[in-house]
């Protein structure tokens, strides 16, 4: 069972960029002005649980496994869609508001790309 389903609604002109840095920046569809540009805008979706490092975060068809989760992760995620996600596989929370995953290539992120941890 999931513990967390959403899709993407839009994408922020400036998304991307944070590609070269291995991460992406989701935000819910009511993202300040001033970040929502970089941000994958998603739904806002109540959590089922909570995150652990045992699970795996899904884009699409693709998985990464969780590595590690920073402290307001599943708050944020819950409250305002808002989290980073970092494709670094670090085994320490360095943010609280990040959630690292396996060092894999991101996948092309489209509106209407599901995102889920399970």
């Amino acid at each position: 069972m999931a513990v967390f389903t959403t899709t993407v609604l839009s994408i922020g002109v400036e998304a991307e960029l944070f590609r070269e840095e291995n991460m992406i920046i989701l935000f819910g569809k009511d993202a300040p002005a001033a970040l929502a540009d970089y941000c994958y805008n998603i739904e806002v979706q109540p959590m089922n649980g909570t995150i652990t490092s045992e699970q795996k975060l899904w884009i699409d068809d693709q998985s990464y496994q969780i590595t590690s989760v920073g402290d307001v992760v599943s708050r944020n995620l819950q409250e305002l869609g808002h989290i980073t996600i970092k494709f670094d596989g670090s085994s320490t929370s360095e943010l609280p508001g990040t959630l690292y995953v396996e060092a894999k290539t991101i996948p092309v992120i489209e509106k209407g790309t599901k995102i889920s941890i399970k």
